[in-house]
């Protein structure tokens, strides 16, 4: 149940609304030692750990789900041959003959049972695994992984949380670099200032405090009275390329252009990974621009990033990294965006070209059969 909204306006009211709820109001700034500072006012959002406890605390909590679980599937319907009942299975082992795995929730996936199982035990309390789910799009509220999606689908459910606003660069930004810098805003250094203001923004969102609780947890009461020992874990971000592109700090439709891996043909074998050594070769690059002066997009700061298509910001994520977080796999599948108006659309374009050459009627024919279709509820197709 957690949103985080970008380039968002706001309405009075909902800032009202916000404040009233106790819910920040802040400005970021993006320093690298002596360089000119340029602050970004009206970043409004909620602490993570305060989103945690109203779901946790609140009505929703009934209908979330503290344990993961293996859901199998039997064709031959045998009750008595279960994944349990096998000699030395382990969880997303090997099954029986003819079982399948079913993915469809989070808390039924091999990621989640890997986080609960690492978790470490408490004699007194229950430990959970508190499942964040980002998205970063005005039009898509985000949600909470614990929770079905079934019920997170329902408008109804409310199953949502605003997380933080965060705001676009001002209008006036490149007259105040032009008067600082005698030169005209190019479209690099632009570009360059979305990555660094989307990850001031994470910084304040990733606080001590969220640290302190990603690693010993959180002890909470829930709505049903029982205290428990609360592990939050960053499973999902779902965004667009434009934004993704943002939030994993590479470069747009670059040598690497996947978020999540560096060969787009072996996602697995060459997967991104948020090291040491990439975090050094980060700060290496920044000291050579805000210190020694060289070019943003000079021959030098290229060469260093052009392999793996980086570009100079350190990740706001990577403050987790020391603890077994990988920001890289976080990027999810965006459907709507990567598929229904990307390859499908280009797809379904030239189909009707296609049909424009073959002749009119065929255009014709193919909008006759498409009004046939039975509308879904009160709209159209």
């Amino acid at each position: 149940m957690f949103l985080v909204l970008e380039f968002f306006p706001l309405l009075n009211q909902q800032i009202l609304l916000l404040s009233q709820r106790g819910e920040g109001l802040n400005k970021v700034k993006c320093p690298e030692d002596e360089a000119p500072e340029f602050e970004v006012q009206g970043v409004i959002y909620q602490p993570l750990l305060d989103v945690l406890m109203e779901s946790f605390q609140g009505p929703a909590f009934e209908k979330y789900h503290l344990t993961p679980f293996e859901y199998c599937h039997d064709p031959a319907l045998h009750p008595t041959i279960t994944p349990s009942s096998t000699p030395g299975h382990e969880p997303f082992g090997e099954l029986p003959p003819k079982h399948q795995h079913v993915y469809g929730e989070i808390y039924t996936s091999p990621a989640m049972m890997k986080a609960h199982l690492m978790l470490p035990p408490d004699p007194t309390l229950e430990t959970v695994v508190a499942a964040y789910m980002f998205w970063s799009d005005s039009t898509h509220l985000a949600n909470f992984g614990n929770e079905s999606k079934y019920t997170r689908a329902q408008p109804t459910s409310n199953a949502c949380q605003h997380q933080a606003y965060i705001p676009s660069l001002p209008d006036d930004l490149a007259d105040q670099y032009c008067k600082q810098f005698r030169v005209p805003l190019s479209s690099l250094i632009l570009t360059h200032l979305k990555h660094e203001l989307m990850h001031a923004v994470w910084v304040i969102l990733l606080s001590a405090e969220f640290i302190e609780a990603y690693i010993y947890s959180i002890v909470l009461e829930c709505y049903d009275g029982v205290k428990r020992r609360i592990f939050p874990h960053i499973f999902t971000y779902s965004a667009d390329y434009p934004e993704k592109v943002l939030l994993a700090t590479i470069k747009y439709l670059g040598g690497c252009p996947c978020p999540r891996c560096l060969d787009m043909k072996t996602h697995s074998k060459s997967a991104q990974e948020d090291t040491p050594w990439l975090q050094h070769k980060i700060s290496m690059v920044r000291q050579w621009i805000f210190a020694s002066g060289q070019l943003m997009a000079g021959s030098a700061v290229d060469k260093a990033l052009k392999a793996k298509s980086l570009v100079p910001t350190r990740n706001a994520f990577s403050k987790l990294r020391e603890y077994g977080f990988n920001f890289y796999s976080i990027f999810v599948l965006d459907f709507l965006h990567e598929f229904e108006l990307g390859v499908w659309k280009a797809v379904f374009t030239h189909c009707i070209q296609i049909l424009h050459v073959i002749g009119v009627g065929a255009v014709s024919s193919m909008n006759e059969r498409y009004r046939k279709v039975p509308t879904f509820g009160w709209s159209t197709i």
